[in-house]
């Protein structure tokens, strides 16, 4: 993937990331979590609203792209209750279960290829890394085997905005001690990530859609700035 004109390697001095998408493919999960979900509540009809509640709590998120605070994290799960149908208590308990918890034993299965080799190759040339996702993510981090030397996410107290507010990603850069300017966003969704990142006056990167099989996009950038960083022998 050819790099945009406007990033230059020899400044960049931190890559932010995000998760959901970015450092992993999210077909493969959801196949994984159809699955899981489906032979689970199979034996459970019963408990088949619980299906009702992970439904809602994605629409009403991804219906309020930029939404702000105060209390964010706990502001998302209001927005599912449904006027009291759904106790915010039992959606928590829903939502942490598999949406959280339960995905991150397949994390390792999805991550893209390269992923962690270019995360290393960031370390080796002392450039930072920064996560930025608008749901929590250091459990995913830790599933993937990856670090980072900031973590944040949409519903922390310090940003309580959802993307495409900038807020997020303006955090990470002054938390690394650096102007956005200085920083690369990496997303896959151009309407939140992408716009989230021109907000912020900050490059970004919008990782191909590529076969995961043929997935190449992390093993060109780690070549990519090899050859950028590595010295002219006259």
């Amino acid at each position: 993937m050819p790099l945009p004109p406007t990033i230059l390697w020899p400044r960049v001095k931190a890559i932010i990331f995000d998760v959901d998408g970015t450092l992993y493919t999210q077909s493969r999960m959801r196949t994984q979590m159809l699955l899981d979900l489906l032979g689970y509540y199979a034996l459970r009809p019963w408990r088949l609203q619980e299906l009702l509640m992970l439904r809602r709590f994605r629409a009403e998120r991804e219906k309020r792209p930029g939404a702000v605070g105060p209390d964010l994290e706990n502001a998302q799960y209001e927005w599912c209750a449904d006027n009291g149908r759904y106790p915010v208590a039992k959606l928590k308990q829903v939502v942490e279960r598999w949406m959280f918890i339960h995905p991150n034993q397949y994390l390792p299965g999805c991550i893209y290829p390269g992923t962690q080799s270019f995360f290393a190759a960031l370390r080796r040339q002392g450039i930072k890394i920064g996560i930025y996702s608008d749901y929590k993510a250091h459990d995913k981090l830790a599933a993937l085997g990856l670090s980072a030397d900031v973590v944040v996410s949409s519903t922390d107290p310090e940003i309580d905005r959802l993307k495409p507010a900038p807020k997020g990603l303006l955090y990470v850069a002054a938390a690394l001690g650096l102007a956005p300017d200085e920083c690369v966003f990496i997303g896959d969704r151009p309407e939140l990530d992408g716009a989230c990142a021109e907000q912020a006056g900050m490059p970004c990167l919008i990782v191909d859609k590529q076969p995961f099989d043929r997935f190449t996009f992390y093993t060109s950038l780690e070549h990519q700035l090899a050859t950028a960083l590595t010295p002219v022998t006259l």
